[in-house]
């Protein structure tokens, strides 16, 4: 495990022990050259994504470490899983970036309704103690119907400027200007805020941050970090206790995921769950798969792990067998151990064989 003190917030002198290991050392040692990529990435299009949280539990995916991609439906991964420590892996500086955003809004807030309101730049209720025990549907009722105010959306800009400045972490003027900037986006459109891709024309499937909200796994059940005050806390704890931790990284690179795994390795700890999102379509794509799939088998894995995954089956004019009518994705989830040990015994001959024929993570007994 990874002592919490171990990772806490602090400016110590370049190259000690506790530089490489408070929240901003972390970050800078873990962390390699970043890239370009096509999409802003600043809510998913993945509207499936809670559709792997039933098998999670039913598997008893819980603790060790997680590893994800992306912006904020890791939380709610992380809300089921309840790992020690979390790492999110992005090739996009601008997802760090975005995660420290989101760091700061926990840090500013009491309950989830009042960090969602911080988010879109809404005034929250005074009397939030009435509103713990409320769902997610009556949290995005408050939010779509409550009146905008500039004062409520100044504050929260100021806030979130204050607090990534207490992070430690070196910024350019570029790198506030883009953290600003994403904030805006969520404070200009609200629980409207889309999915976007650049140099494509929108598409009906890309959705909405209040559909991302509301949505259910495949019990019909609400379970987004968002859901419950206790899932949102699980979120808010790692985030106060300096345990999830943004990096800039390339799946396939050679520094990253292996450094990641070198310290999981020193503190004895496990990756339960690594979400690849739909990385390994672009990795395979790119020829770098193979690398990507030799950096996985260097991690030190728990003795049941999860590969959670997103497909996109239209795009490839295929209909998965797990896809569920009315989801352009779908979410798979799949033996982290079967996935390295095909790999190593030969690999996949192409992307549609990686997400047709992997071994499910069984459900414990």
């Amino acid at each position: 495990m990874v002592a919490a003190h171990a990772v806490g917030c602090g400016a110590p002198g370049r190259g000690s022990e506790t530089a490489r290991t408070s929240f901003a050392g972390l970050i800078e040692h873990l962390s390699e050259a970043g890239a370009y990529f096509d999409t802003d990435n600043v809510i998913s299009n993945e509207t499936s994504y809670l559709h792997a949280i039933d098998v999670l539990e039913e598997a008893g995916i819980q603790g060790g470490a997680y590893l994800g991609v992306g912006p904020d439906q890791n939380f709610s991964y992380v809300a089921a899983i309840r790992p020690e420590i979390a790492f999110i892996v992005d090739i996009r500086r601008d997802n760090l970036l975005q995660h420290l955003l989101f760091k700061a809004l926990f840090a500013a807030s009491e309950d989830r309704l009042e960090y969602l309101c911080l988010l879109v730049g809404r005034p929250a209720p005074r009397d939030r103690g009435s509103w713990r025990d409320s769902s997610a549907v009556a949290l995005v009722r408050y939010v779509d119907t409550v009146a905008v105010r500039p004062g409520a959306r100044q504050a929260a800009r100021d806030t979130v400027a204050a607090l990534v400045r207490s992070f430690g972490v070196p910024l350019s003027d570029e790198d506030r200007a883009t953290i600003a900037r994403v904030h805006e986006a969520f404070m200009e459109a609200g629980l409207d805020l889309r999915f976007r891709s650049h140099g494509r024309p929108p598409r009906p499937h890309y959705p909405t941050l209040r559909r991302l909200v509301l949505e259910t796994d495949r019990r019909g059940r609400q379970v987004s970090y968002l859901a419950t005050e206790a899932r949102w806390r699980v979120v808010d704890e790692l985030q106060q206790r300096d345990r999830l931790i943004p990096v800039v990284g390339d799946f396939a690179g050679g520094h990253a995921l292996s450094a990641i795994g070198d310290l999981l390795r020193a503190e004895g700890m496990t990756v339960s769950a690594f979400y690849t999102s739909n990385v390994e379509f672009y990795l395979m794509g790119d020829g770098t798969f193979g690398q990507f799939a030799a950096n996985v088998a260097r991690l030190p894995l728990a003795d049941r792990s999860a590969l959670i995954r997103s497909f996109f089956g239209r795009n490839f004019g295929y209909v998965h067998p797990a896809a569920v009518p009315g989801y352009y994705s779908v979410q798979l989830v799949h033996d982290l151990h079967d996935f390295v040990a095909t790999v190593q015994g030969g690999g996949y001959r192409s992307y549609l064989e990686l997400v047709t024929e992997p071994i499910p993570v069984s459900p414990r007994p």
